[in-house]
């Protein structure tokens, strides 16, 4: 397989005064030096060479997948702030032939997929330090999906104020979901495991891991299309309802990750067929019925199914590659943060202890997990804080990429430092000051029964887990006090989950669908059982530690739910502080859930139950035995409580509370006032959605 010099890249990453960190994956090893430039546009556009320092770090992922980290530093002073910069990347390879971003047409205007805005020469950034303040932000990005992908629109909005930084995104949030490895379409999976194998070049022996592997029909399965489903149920403890294609390898979690963040890889995937005919992939799938005469009716309908879907597939595949170029350019312009969810590594991830157990128990689940979490420090985690990641975590990390032996201490020490890694939380260097959250890996799982009633059935169950547990939140503290915040400040915080949701949504799942554990069903697998209301203790934590924070205002950002909303809440204590918190939600960014005949009504449901919400506060509080209980008015409120809030939710200006669609969300942050939008995309349309402005 031919693969392109650039596979990845570049993204702009963590970027302050005095450091920018730039992200880009080659398939040789090459050494990458970059150079910043201040770009005055007064009189035309100038570019003046700043004096810098440049360190490039490169882990070797596989044979053909290096990934670099370029940190570029001021040899004075700082970098200037809140005006234009530029850069250009050089790569030098073994014979010491050097070249740039242009030797590869990414500079070039007469390519479409060229990465600079307007009439710049390169690409561009900003770093932000005073007065007003522009922040995309979103969540849940699928390789298919109806609608278009809202990405790309972010690109838009930065191209429409390239040059005038007051207006201009200056920074990225991506909370969660930036890939889907529990849920690949059919037309991908083929090329994805191929691609895989091409960039790791060792193979990872999975026999050597589970030896049920060596034999039929999983042998041949497992690299078949729809073949992985049992596998990942059965001999992975996998929960995925989607687990049919579920990345397994390295080189798979990293080859979709490639697809994800541009165009360098679609040629090669044009070439290999992913777009082709479906009589033309039918012998690389995985049948459950044999064609035979036994079962011939069965096979038909199963042929019927998958190319049903494979066509459908084919289209949204097509459309979410036809606009990557808008989010590779967005992503090299725009500093940029990202945090996982679930579906990063696999869907109901660390949903349970029984969950957790029964994966860590199976060694092909656990190594999974230990894949999808290399890759995601690879391709996200790393350059969010570079300097959080120790040189001995590094070396150990590599160690067992060198010899990619299963069997041997330097695989089992890499599987225990992914495992027992709890510090992928950190703060950004924005103002306002943000803190992501890891609701993932700093979870508490509380093992005290609680009595749950359906019908005349009453039995009890393990309650829902805390997202954060005391100790993620004693390190979450640790982390923010340590990066030159002050109480009294304003703070953003980023959780994966939303802290406030649609009561209609989560009303149904607590009170209906929880139940049926009783009956013995495993809802909370089946269902996303997973916002911080279902745990009232870890919701209480949460208030109390933004209490303990203090700020001057608190901002949430979240995604998720796959829906977009704004809420605003004011909490009263018993000792009577208060806080506001202002939550701002934008999901998904390409995955649409309010589909088909079901997700119509769905829709109409929560639209009927927000409607009654507009301009309506809902008071409700934490009694001492920590219960949730909603107030039916101001009055019905005991004198003994933790903690009561007033919720109120926010509208637009088509006075609609709730958004479907897929969209991203643009919060701009100014010394008076906090204005949140909505971008959706519709095929290099912009479409905006405006909320009420909220007071500072």
């Amino acid at each position: 397989m031919q693969l392109p010099t650039i596979l990845s890249g570049p993204i702009i990453r963590r970027t302050d005064p005095s450091t920018v960190n730039i992200w880009i994956a080659t398939s040789v090893d090459l050494k990458v030096k970059a150079k910043i430039y201040r770009i005055n546009h007064r009189n035309g556009y100038r570019y003046s060479l700043l004096r810098t320092k440049t360190i490039n770090e490169t882990i070797q992922l596989g044979k053909r997948l290096f990934i670099h980290l370029i940190k570029v530093s001021p040899k004075h002073r700082q970098f200037p702030t809140d005006q234009l910069l530029g850069y250009n990347l050089f790569f030098t390879d073994v014979s010491n032939t050097t070249t740039t971003l242009n030797s590869y047409h990414l500079l070039d205007q007469q390519n479409p997929h060229n990465l600079v805005y307007g009439d710049l020469k390169l690409p561009s950034f900003y770093i932000n330090t005073k007065g007003k303040n522009n922040l995309l932000y979103g969540s849940c990005r699928k390789a298919y999906s109806q609608g278009y992908d809202a990405l790309a629109g972010a690109d838009l909005q930065v191209e429409e104020n390239y040059n005038q930084v007051a207006e201009r995104p200056s920074t990225l949030f991506l909370m969660g979901d930036q890939i889907y490895a529990d849920d690949i379409p059919d037309p991908l999976i083929s090329f994805i495991i191929d691609l895989g194998k091409a960039l790791i070049g060792e193979e990872e022996n999975l026999i050597e891991l589970d030896d049920r592997l060596s034999t039929e029909p999983f042998f041949t399965s497992i690299d078949k299309i729809h073949g992985r489903g049992f596998i990942m149920k059965y001999f992975a403890e996998f929960t995925s309802s989607n687990a049919d294609n579920h990345l397994i390898r390295l080189g798979e979690y990293a080859a979709m990750y490639l697809l994800s963040f541009g165009t360098q890889i679609w040629e090669l995937a044009k070439e290999y067929g992913v777009f082709d005919a479906f009589d033309n992939v039918l012998e690389n799938y995985y049948f459950m019925y044999p064609n035979l005469p036994h079962s011939e009716t069965e096979y038909q309908k199963e042929l019927e199914q998958h190319q049903t879907r494979y066509r459908e597939q084919v289209e949204l595949v097509y459309r979410f590659q036809e606009n990557l170029y808008h989010v590779q350019r967005v992503l090299a312009n725009t500093p940029t943060y990202m945090i996982f969810d679930d579906h990063d590594i696999t869907d109901d991830w660390n949903i349970t202890l029984n969950w957790v157990e029964n994966v860590w128990n199976a060694p092909l689940g656990r190594h999974v997990i230990s894949n999808g979490l290399a890759a995601y420090w690879a391709f996200q985690g790393w350059g969010n804080d570079p300097d959080q990641f120790s040189g001995a975590f590094k070396k150990q990390f590599q160690r067992y990429l060198s010899i990619f032996n299963t069997h041997s201490s330097s695989y089992h020490d890499w599987v225990e430092l992914l495992w027992g890694f709890h510090n992928w939380h950190f703060t950004t260097p924005t103002i306002p000051r943000a803190l992501f959250i890891d609701t993932r890996t700093m979870r508490a799982f509380d093992q005290q029964p609680i009595p749950t009633k359906i019908g005349t059935n009453i039995e009890e169950n393990i309650s829902s887990p805390q997202l954060v547990s005391e100790d993620g939140w004693r390190l979450l503290d640790l982390t923010l006090r340590s990066s030159n915040w002050s109480e009294g400040e304003p703070l953003i915080l980023v959780s994966p989950t939303p802290l406030y949701g649609i009561g209609l949504i989560e009303s149904t799942l607590n009170d209906y669908v929880y139940p049926l554990r009783t009956l013995g069903l495993p809802v909370q697998t089946m269902v996303d059982f997973e916002a911080w209301k279902y745990n009232s203790e870890g919701f209480t934590q949460f208030l109390q530690q933004i209490a303990a924070w203090n700020p001057s205002n608190c901002y949430l950002l979240s995604g998720d739910v796959h829906y977009a909303f704004a809420a605003q809440s004011n909490v009263t204590f018993e000792n009577g502080q208060r806080i506001s918190i202002h939550q701002f939600t934008s999901s998904p960014m390409n995955n649409m859930s309010f589909t088909g005949i079901w997700g119509s009504l769905m829709k109409k449901m929560v639209w009927l139950n927000s409607y009654r919400r507009k301009r309506q506060q809902i008071f409700r509080h934490c009694d001492m035995e920590n219960n949730l209980v909603s107030e039916s008015n101001r009055l019905s409120c005991p004198s003994d409580y933790y903690w009561r809030e007033e919720i109120q939710y926010l509208t637009t200006g088509e006075n609609s509370v709730i958004q479907t669609d897929n969209n991203i969300g643009l919060l701009s942050v100014d010394p008076d006032n906090v204005q949140n939008y909505l971008l959706k995309y519709f095929g290099l349309q912009l479409e905006k959605k405006t909320y009420e402005p909220i007071k500072r």
